[in-house]
């Protein structure tokens, strides 16, 4: 009897647990939203008063136009709860990425949340690496949506004649996201190491760092 009884406590605690990693991303709000008050300073922030809270505090217009655009010919706009105060705890955030013809999202991935791209404008050659590294990707065009799961390495072109744009929705109202070339060769990771990881010369890194390194 105390056997079957244990083999049901651990059950149990197996099911419980796994209900609690599975939410573990962004904890579910407990209320019907909360506008971070800015009047005080707190890493814990505090709900805005529900009667001062307008229609304002739920409307962004920061992704009406592109950004600057980068080396790679890419430009992102994030649109998070440090810039959209109504995305506080619903557990969501976006982002518009505008291409160049022949514009790169290099390699990278977000740690805390899966990613659906939709086309806005252009083509777009798209795809992720999965844990076995075999690739998922095709070309995608305005209208068109692509998912990219939790944690895996995924990338994005604009392989058309013309500037391309993508909106992206993620998960969590903090995804995180790390740039693979950057995180390798700009993150001051032992030259000797890269030398042997990736067969190449001091010299070799010593290019990749400077090109990809802090500024």
């Amino acid at each position: 009897m105390c056997r079957i009884m244990l083999y049901n406590m651990v059950v149990l605690f197996v099911i419980l647990l796994n209900s609690y990693v599975t939410r573990a991303s962004d904890p579910d709000p407990v209320q019907d939203f909360c506008i971070p008050n800015t009047e005080y300073a707190s890493h814990a922030k505090q709900c805005k008063n529900s009667s001062l809270v307008t229609v304002e505090d739920f409307v962004y217009a920061g992704i009406k136009v592109p950004g600057k655009f980068g080396p790679t010919g890419l430009s992102g706009v994030s649109v998070n709860s440090n810039v959209f105060p109504g995305l506080n705890t619903l557990g969501m955030s976006l982002v518009r990425a505008d291409f160049e013809v022949g514009g790169v999202n290099v390699p990278h991935f977000h740690p805390r949340a899966t990613e659906i791209a939709f086309v806005l404008e252009g083509t777009i050659y798209s795809g992720f690496v999965d844990t076995n590294n075999k690739v998922f990707a095709k070309v995608i065009e305005k209208g068109e949506v692509m998912v990219f799961p939790r944690g895996l390495v995924h990338f994005q072109m604009n392989v058309g004649d013309t500037p391309a744009a993508i909106l992206g929705s993620f998960d969590s109202q903090n995804p995180g996201s790390q740039r693979i070339p950057a995180a390798i060769f700009g993150s001051g990771i032992k030259e000797k190491l890269l030398e042997k990881a990736f067969g190449m010369s001091s010299r070799e890194i010593s290019k990749l760092k400077k090109k990809l390194g802090p500024h």
